[in-house]
């Protein structure tokens, strides 16, 4: 058998890594952004999913994923607009919708967006007080997704959510805030207090009127007494009754 010429051999070589360099592979999440002599091809130069081919050495290929990216936007030092020092932190939700954008108009979009995410966290919050800070996290998630969401939109970078993740106070404020809670806790328990010995004295008040419009029912409830008395302790107990007490019932109905 004869052997191929050695100039065919490496014919056949180049061949091969033309083909293999060609043809490009991407996924159902995987954009390609096609250069063509430094040219977006087709308009917007984006291929995929799918089976791609190239013409070698002249056609460029970037890979984008169009996949949610989960990004950590670094502690940050804020002082708050009522002149409080805290460390906050979040977290960043986006994606790529538009690949040749990202590619094209920003260097690196994901750089880019972590970037201005951590200018916009410290602006937003710098501009809000600690109680609000503390209270209304959902009103501050939203206003920072509107914001950053609005300037990655030109990079073709769709920001979905914004949370703030964690804030640190100083071991002073923490201390402080323990004790005004703990002072409106004792502020709500004398209130309920009060409003107890306020309904209190109101029953007292009426329960009062109607025996002084009843002089049996208070007879009655002074032999209901005497009762329980005798009952509890178990043992003769021995009372005077005034006369008074006892003329409701001895004194005939007039006819």
């Amino acid at each position: 058998m004869e052997q191929l010429p050695i100039g065919l051999i490496v014919l056949l070589f180049f061949v091969i890594i033309i083909l293999a360099n060609s043809v490009r592979i991407l996924r159902e999440y995987e954009r390609g952004v096609i250069f063509r002599l430094g040219r977006l091809i087709g308009g917007d130069g984006v291929k995929g999913p799918g089976l791609i081919i190239l013409i070698p050495v002249i056609d460029k290929m970037v890979k984008v994923s169009l996949r949610v990216v989960v990004m950590d936007v670094p502690t940050q030092d804020i002082i708050t607009q009522d002149n409080v020092s805290v460390k906050v932190s979040a977290v960043v939700y986006c994606r790529v919708v538009e690949p040749q954008k990202a590619i094209v108009a920003v260097e690196n979009y994901l750089m880019a967006t972590s970037q201005f995410s951590q200018t916009t966290l410290r602006s937003v919050l710098g501009q809000s007080e600690l109680d609000d800070l503390l209270s209304q996290r959902e009103k501050i998630n939203i206003k920072l997704q509107q914001i950053i969401d609005m300037h990655t939109e030109p990079w073709g970078v769709k920001v979905s959510n914004v949370e703030v993740k964690q804030i640190d106070l100083p071991q002073e404020m923490q201390r402080a805030m323990a004790k005004q809670a703990e002072a409106e806790r004792e502020r709500r328990s004398k209130v309920i207090a009060a409003e107890g010995e306020f309904q209190a004295s109101q029953r007292l008040a009426d329960a009062a009127k109607i025996l002084s419009d009843q002089p049996s029912a208070l007879t009655l409830r002074y032999l209901q007494t005497l009762r329980e008395i005798a009952t509890e302790n178990n043992s003769t107990t021995i009372f005077p009754i005034p006369i008074d007490i006892l003329k409701p019932f001895l004194s005939k109905p007039e006819k």
